[in-house]
This record gives structure tokens, sequence and C-alpha cells, in this order.
């Protein structure tokens, strides 16, 4: 195994520690108090390596080992794009809603509303290639058309020259939910208010988008013969054809994201309207927000690339969302604008365990006791997603104080999950 010893952290007296990387950019790290492998340091320390890294990398106390780049990180680049930093799920994020109704208003049984949910919005995904993919639209309803009404030109423009994106995903997934850790829930806060909230991202047109310009930048390094120390860091340089389209894409696949929650929240508040006898307001508080996307943005005097991936933006009076896991708080929080951060802050809890490993080692009746208070999927293909494979969401709070503020406090009484 490689020796990571020169990887060490050395404390500050701000609220992060520094990663000094030799022949790089230091790494700013808000770790303290939760675990970090050292897979995901080696990781840190590549990216750290780029030449166009601007000041430094921040690294929030949700980080784990990603492909190319490390979940949990912020990359700040100058003249240059990373595509697999900014990943296949492109615009992925979170998206909260406060209603007027109340825990009183709900049930004791609360398995009516999550069947209301799942047949209001497709989730999960159908194997094999015989028959429709329940995770798609087999006629997308008016929603998901007249949001697609304003996205179509500028997909039809980037499909125009990159044909191989067209055949993907796209309409039919717009307002759909997906698999893994997305999921849709029903929370209430410290005062019994009742919530929905969402995770998902840009479906399968992003991840056609994400996996085609990842592949055209690798092949564009060995092109001009450029050594990188990763291939999934390979780069579109500014100025150069592909990273115009790749910007052009990427930004119309965040779009498609940021759409894909509303339409998907649009569903799911009628869907609850027509079981709940008295009526409600559903937009006394929303919040819709990326987790893993590309922005310019002006920090420490200079215009540049911010890649936030599984990062969320925290300038100063932002709103953001931070979930917890299966079983677990999720807090709704305000940005402090921290400039070392790059105002940025975490994402979610952060993986422990990879997925494999979670099914490995935890049980079935670790899983049932973790979530008996959430009406939920309860078999064994969601153990994956149990919250011991995550960090402690108490500890990751307490990492970055410094960051945000908590607004509210939720926990989950239903979860779909994809």
């Amino acid at each position: 195994m490689e020796d990571v010893t020169h990887m060490k952290e050395h404390e500050t007296g701000h609220g992060y520690n520094v990663m000094a990387v030799e022949g790089g950019a230091p790494v700013k790290m808000w770790t303290r108090g939760v675990p970090v492998e050292d897979g995901a340091r080696k990781q840190l320390l590549k990216a750290a390596q780029m030449p166009f890294i601007f000041k430094h990398v921040a690294v929030m106390p949700d980080v784990h080992i990603g492909i190319g780049a490390t979940v949990g990180s912020v990359i700040p680049t100058k003249n240059a794009i990373i595509p697999a930093a900014v990943g296949v799920d492109i615009g992925c994020g979170m998206m909260a809603c406060r209603t007027s109704l109340t825990a009183n208003d709900l049930p004791d049984s609360l398995g009516h509303f999550r069947a209301a949910i799942e047949r209001a919005v497709p989730h999960g995904r159908s194997s094999g290639r015989r028959g429709r993919d329940k995770g798609s639209w087999h006629n997308a309803p008016k929603t998901s058309e007249a949001a697609w009404t304003r996205l179509v030109d500028r997909f039809d423009v980037i499909t125009a020259k990159h044909k191989v994106i067209r055949n993907s995903n796209n309409l039919n997934h717009l307002g759909t939910l997906g698999t893994g850790n997305h999921f849709i829930e029903i929370c209430l806060d410290l005062e019994d208010r009742v919530w929905f909230m969402l995770h998902s991202g840009s479906r399968g047109v992003g991840n056609r988008i994400g996996r085609y310009f990842i592949e055209l930048a690798k092949k564009d390094m060995e092109k001009w013969f450029i050594n990188i120390p990763d291939k999934d860091l390979a780069y579109f340089p500014e100025g150069t054809d592909h990273f115009d389209d790749y910007v052009q894409a990427v930004e119309w696949a965040q779009d498609f994201a940021f759409s894909n929650r509303a339409v998907m929240m649009q569903n799911v508040i009628s869907a609850i309207r027509h079981i709940v006898p008295k009526p409600f307001e559903a937009e006394v508080e929303a919040v819709n927000c990326h987790h893993n996307y590309v922005a310019r943005e002006n920090h420490f005097g200079e215009d540049i690339l911010v890649t936030r991936k599984g990062a969320v933006r925290a300038r100063k009076g932002d709103m953001g969302i931070i979930p917890g896991s299966m079983g677990t708080r999720s807090y709704i929080v305000r940005g402090l604008g921290n400039v070392d951060s790059f105002c940025s802050c975490s994402h979610g809890a952060g993986r422990v365990m990879s997925r494999t490993e979670a099914k490995k080692r935890i049980s079935m009746e670790e899983h049932l006791e973790a979530v008996k208070d959430v009406e939920c999927r309860k078999d064994a293909s969601v153990i994956d997603e149990t919250p011991a494979a995550y960090k402690s969401i108490d500890q990751v709070m307490e990492a970055q104080k410094d960051l945000v503020e908590v607004v509210h406090t939720l926990r989950q009484v239903v979860c779909v999950k994809g």
C-alpha cells in the first residue's frame, strides 16, 4: 500500500486543517472529528497537483473517495475544467419545501402517503431491455412537457454538434427520481411542521453528457501528449472548442436537474393534496440547490471556475440542504460565506462504507432497527443506504460550524428510495 504519511494534516487556528502537497496547491480540510479514508487523501493529492488549481482545494467533512475527483471537494480552477470532477450526475442536488401542515394532520399509518408518492413519481430502474423502464415515463405528464419546452431549444443546439447525446433519456426522465441514494421524503421539523424533501439530478441525459465529455477529455490528453496524475483528471483548457461545448452542455444539464426536482416536487405536492382532506400551502419556504456542478464565480478578487463535487454553495445568506441518511436528521442551513471554503459546505453525511461493503457488514436486523421510525422500504436491496453506511451527521455538522448555521432540523417520517 502506498505510504500516506506525507499527506497528514496540520492543525490551524481556523476551522480547518491543511494538507501540504508537494508540487501542488495546499488542501484545506474541514474534517476535524470525522474519518477520512486514505484513498480520499490520495485523490485529493492528485487533484491538488493539477497546474491550474486556484489558491487551494477545499474539502468538506463528508469527504469520501469518488471517481476522478473526491466526493465532498471544492476544486477551484483557472483557465481549465475537469469533466470527471463534475461527474456524471450533473446538477445532482436537493429540494425542500415547507408546508402549512403539521404532524397532527398526518395519520398514524403513513403507508398510504408513501404509496401516493411512489405512484406520482417514477423511481428505481427495471433491469433488462424488454419493456418500459419503471423509472421512466411512458407518456410524460403535462408538468414534464411544460418544463421540457423551456429546455428543448438549447438541447437541439447541443445535440446538433454532439449527436450521441440526443439518443438519451431526456423528456422521459424529466420528473423522475432515479436510483441509489436519490430519495423523496416527508419530514417533520422541531415544531412538528411538515416538509417535503427530495434528492435527484439530471438523470439519463446528464449521465450521457458527463460520460461523453469525460471520454472526450481523455482523448484530448492523449492527442496532446499531456501527462496527468490520474486519467480521470483529464481536462479541457479554456479557449478550446471542447471547453466551450462542455460548458454549454453542463450548464444545460444543471438546468435540467433543477427542473427535474421542481417537477417532482410539484407532483409530490399534488399527490399528497389528493389524500389529505385539509387544504394546505406548500410554498412557505422552498430551497432548490445543486451539489454536483460547476459555476463561474469570483473569489479572492478573481473570476474562476468552481467545481463542487458533493458540496453546496454557502455564500452569506444562501439557503442550502444537508441531508443525513435513512433514519437520521437532515438540516436546512444558511451559509456564513466562509471565503477559505470558497463559500461552500457539505452536501450530506458522506459514506464510510462502499455499497458492497455495507451489504456484507450490515445485517437486516441492524438496518430494521435503524429505520424503525420511518415509513420506507425495508428489504435487503436498500441495506447499502442504511444509516451505518454513512458518517455521523452530528460530527459532520460540528466540523463545519464556521461554514453554515442551522435554520431547521428535520427528521424523516416517510422515505421513498430509488
